[in-house]
Order: C-alpha cells, then sequence, then structure tokens
C-alpha cells in the first residue's frame, strides 16, 4: 500500500504536469487532527481547473492515480444530478488499498466555496488564485447546545417512534422495525447522547459521522449498553434492546434537562413504556388492543 508521502507526490507531479490544474487542496479527516489516523483513511483532493469538460469526457486521465479496482461517479446518479459546469467527481479504491475521492472545481465555484468547509488544507496554489484559508479545523462539527424547544422535540420524537416499534415488534415485522429502530429512534437517542458529550466538554468537541465517537467520551460500561441496544432479526431481542433503548434515553435526558435548566416531559416517558410494556404482554391473537394504564 502507498504511504501518504507517496501518494501526496503522486498529486502534485499530476497537478504540475498539467498547465490546466491550477490550484490542489484538501479536506476530511485527513487534514482533521482530531481524527484517529488508520489504513482506511481515504484522500479528500480537489483540483481547481480552467476547463471542467476535459476532464470529465476524457477518463483516462484518472488512471494516473494507479490501478483502480472500482470506483463510483456521484454526480452521474439519475436521482442526483450534479453541477458538472463547476464541481465534478470520482470516488476511486484502488487495488493497493488506497481510496482517492477526487473533484475537479473551476475556479468560480473554488472562490464560493472554499470556506464552506473548515477542515481545508490548500497543497497547491500555482498563481496564487486562492484566498487565504485558516488552519483546518472539525469546529463546524462540534456537538451543539440545542434550544429548550430542540430538546423537547428530540424526547417527543423518540418517544412517539417507539409506538412503531412495538406494533412492528408485535407483528414481527422485523425489516420496518430496524429501519425505524435505527433510521428514527436511534437517532434521537444518538443526539441525547451526543449532548451529554456536549455538556461534559462546554461543547467543544465533535463525536464524529453517527457518532462514532461516543467511545471517546462516555464511561466503557454505558458505551457498552449503548453497544449493546443494536439487535439482529429475533424479536425477543428486538424487544429487550427497545427497552434497553428506552432505559438510556430516560437517563440521559433527565440528566441533560437538570444540566441544561430545560423542562423534560416525565409524563409522555411514561406513557410510552406502558405503551410498550402493554404491547409487549399482548398475546398474538389479541382482536383488540386494550386499555393501556400508566
Amino acid at each position: 500500500m502507498r504511504n501518504e508521502t507517496d501518494i501526496y507526490k503522486l498529486f502534485m507531479k499530476i497537478a504540475n504536469a498539467d498547465a490546466r490544474i491550477l490550484a490542489v487542496y484538501m479536506n476530511g479527516s485527513r487534514t482533521n487532527v482530531n481524527a484517529p489516523k488508520d489504513i482506511f483513511q481515504d484522500y479528500d483532493i480537489v483540483f481547481v481547473v480552467s476547463e471542467m469538460r476535459p476532464f470529465i469526457e476524457d477518463k483516462d486521465w484518472l488512471h494516473g492515480f494507479g490501478h483502480i479496482l472500482y470506483m463510483q461517479y456521484p454526480d452521474e446518479h439519475p436521482d442526483y444530478p450534479g453541477n458538472k459546469e463547476h464541481f465534478y467527481g470520482w470516488l476511486m479504491q484502488f487495488d493497493d488499498g488506497v481510496r482517492i475521492d477526487l473533484h475537479v472545481e473551476s475556479v468560480p465555484h473554488a472562490l464560493e466555496h472554499i470556506h464552506d468547509d473548515k477542515l481545508c488544507r490548500i497543497l497547491l496554489d500555482k498563481g496564487n488564485i486562492l484566498p487565504p484559508v485558516p488552519e483546518a479545523t472539525d469546529a463546524d462539527y462540534y456537538v451543539r447546545k440545542p434550544t429548550e424547544a430542540q430538546f423537547l422535540a428530540c424526547a417527543n420524537e423518540f418517544w412517539w417512534c417507539t409506538n412503531n416499534l412495538a406494533k412492528g415488534l408485535w407483528r414481527k415485522e422485523m425489516p420496518y422495525v430496524q429501519d425505524m429502530a435505527n433510521a428514527v429512534v436511534r437517532k434521537q437517542l444518538e443526539q441525547m447522547l451526543s449532548w451529554k458529550v456536549g455538556i461534559k466538554t462546554g461543547f467543544t468537541v465533535s463525536v464524529g459521522k453517527s457518532a462514532k465517537y461516543l467511545c471517546r467520551w462516555l464511561e466503557k460500561k454505558e458505551y457498552q449498553r449503548y453497544l449493546d441496544t443494536y439487535f439482529g432479526g429475533n424479536v425477543s431481542d428486538g424487544w429487550d434492546a427497545v427497552f434497553l433503548m428506552c432505559e438510556m434515553f430516560s437517563q440521559t435526558a433527565r440528566t441533560n434537562a437538570r444540566e441544561l435548566g430545560y423542562g423534560y416531559d416525565t409524563e409522555e416517558e411514561k406513557a410510552a413504556f406502558s405503551f410498550l410494556k402493554h404491547v409487549r404482554n399482548l398475546p398474538k391473537d389479541a382482536t383488540d388492543i386494550g386499555r393501556i394504564s400508566k
């Protein structure tokens, strides 16, 4: 596998050999001092070019980066058409393990958008066409302190959508349960745990995409409990995991509310718990849900 120095030299070689490439900059995890370094980090590279179309139409030039194992053209996706006049990219996995997410960008687009991402580092600027950029930082990705309205909305979304988990588990519709659990309910738990980290750190850290860095800030046992909320296709395991999610959300939300000085609807929580318990004990041949008591 080529090392970082090899890849940077390759970028400079290709850019310096082509007069149409005016500047090169990088963003993403390799500019983030807080991101862990490992063999799977990709290279997020942008070539600022004098003309876009030749690079898009002549794909042979991409082989100069190495032997491509497979790749994706995100801007060619029929449902997500890109702006080919100003920004276009290729996601390339090479056979030696290196991955490069490469974009070409027009000068006007670069001048307008280079400051959009603070994780930016200029590698080459032949004619000083790019404005100065500050030292790369992941500050844009820090956990943000919620307003009280945002906090209450998160709690309401969590507890309301456990209703869908209950009916999905009772029906044994596990694909629906998994989708609802991971795409909706878990996102609220993720958010509440992220706010806990924010409170702990003064809202000066990022927990990463999908809160993948929660392990850095939660106690070991608490993080393991969070991992235990993931479940497979077994209905009984699903029920256990859902109740664990609820217990974690309840504990975290109450603590966060106290620390932030916000309100928290404990009656809503109690009602949602009651519904879950009632449905879990509901016979599979039930013809009526019956009355739910708190």
